[in-house]
Formats: structure tokens, C-alpha cells, sequence
């Protein structure tokens, strides 16, 4: 028996990103997907950032998807015409924790992630997903950027849609055909991990709760 851990929105909580890393070992790992938004808001988006380029420990294989917090990264520091509209939604906090500029290597890393994963019986995307195209034809900024509202679902039959990005302090909400885990974890300091038998369609057939609930000072949007 494998199983696949969905885990959502860090935003700059290497904390929370340590303690779910540990909890997921100790439940015998496997494939870890990270559905995106690594940076901004929180205090410590470059160590996530350099976390995950390191690579997994043993036992675990990780994924890491784009969110668009890692879209509004690269493009203004690519091309920073505005760069107000990514400072002002958090990204100051991930100026600072580099200190003397973002890396280049880490926005290039950024830059390839993939916009979704796709298995046997799930897809994994950082924002949601248009029904009416196959996955190939879906657009970048419905994946990283669309608000899917609390009650849609996506229809039987297909395959169960897992993502974050739309904060709901009370979530995570599970729906027959999608899982949205973000609870909002930069300003609770509560991570809910989505545990995910392969060999079997649907939701989770587990949550992990990850806590550290020491106040932050946020910042943006």
C-alpha cells in the first residue's frame, strides 16, 4: 500500500514545512505533493525554497507544483514594471529574508515548476481547474490563479481534483470530487496534510494536522 500527502500553502512557514516533513516520515512517507505558494507573507521563504532544491529525505519523493505567489515572484523580478503588485501581497517578507536579493537560481527553480500533477485517480494543481478542457489545454492562470468558491464541485466520475489556495480558516473542505487544504496556515498555524491511498479514487482517506501556533506579524493580501 502507497500513499500520496497533498501539502498546501506554506507561504513562508519553514515551521510548519519542517514539522509536516517530520509527521509524514513517521507515517511511513511516500510521494509528497506541494501544491505551491512556498514564499511570501512569512518570515522564512528562502529556507523553504532551498529545502525543497535539496531534495527529500529518504522514503519520500516530493513534487512541488506553482502557486501564484512563485508566478508573482519571477515575473517582477524578471520584468518588474510593478513591482508594488507583488510587494504589497507579501513579497516584502521574501525580499527580506534574502537580504541582499532573490536568488537567481531559486527564481529560475520557480520559474520550470510544473502547474499540475496528474495520477490514476487524482489531479494535483495549486488553484483549481477549468471542467470543460482536457488537462493538456488548461490555461496557466485558471491553474495558479482561479478562486474556487466553497461549495463547487467538480463532477463524479472524473478524477478528484486536490489543490489550496483559497483560504478557509475552517477548512479543509471535501467534496466528493475536490479537496481544497488550505486553511490559511501563515496566520493559524494550522497545516492540514492530505493523505491519499493510490490505490484508491476520491479524497483523502486521512488528514494529518500539523500546529505551531507562535504569532507572526503577516504581511499583504
Amino acid at each position: 500500500m502507497t500513499f500520496t500527502y497533498a501539502v498546501p500553502d506554506l507561504h513562508g512557514r519553514f515551521d510548519l514545512f519542517e514539522k509536516a516533513i517530520s509527521a509524514i516520515g513517521k507515517r511511513g512517507g511516500g510521494k509528497v505533493v506541494f501544491t505551491g505558494d512556498y514564499v511570501d507573507r512569512g518570515p522564512e521563504s528562502r529556507q523553504i525554497i532551498e529545502a525543497l532544491i535539496f531534495g527529500a529525505p529518504e522514503g519520500q519523493s516530493w513534487i512541488c507544483l506553482k502557486g501564484n505567489h512563485e508566478d508573482m515572484m519571477v515575473k517582477s523580478c524578471s520584468t518588474p514594471l510593478d513591482p508594488d503588485w507583488w510587494l504589497s501581497n507579501g513579497g516584502a517578507a521574501t525580499v527580506r529574508s534574502y537580504g541582499a536579493g532573490v536568488s537567481l537560481t531559486h527564481l529560475r527553480w520557480a520559474d520550470r515548476l510544473p502547474l499540475y500533477h496528474e495520477d490514476e485517480h487524482r489531479v494535483f494543481v495549486h488553484a483549481g481547474l477549468d471542467p470543460s478542457v482536457s488537462m493538456p489545454e488548461q490555461r496557466e492562470q485558471i491553474l495558479c490563479w482561479y478562486r474556487c468558491p466553497r461549495d463547487f464541485d467538480y463532477s463524479l466520475g472524473a478524477k478528484h481534483v486536490v489543490h489550496g489556495h483559497t483560504p478557509f480558516r475552517d477548512g479543509p473542505i471535501l467534496l466528493p470530487g475536490r479537496s481544497n487544504f488550505d486553511t490559511y496556515a501563515v496566520g493559524t498555524g494550522r497545516l492540514v496534510i492530505g493523505v491519499f491511498d493510490d490505490a484508491k479514487a476520491g479524497g483523502p482517506v486521512e488528514v494529518i494536522e500539523v500546529l505551531e501556533l507562535q504569532p507572526l506579524k503577516l504581511e499583504g493580501r
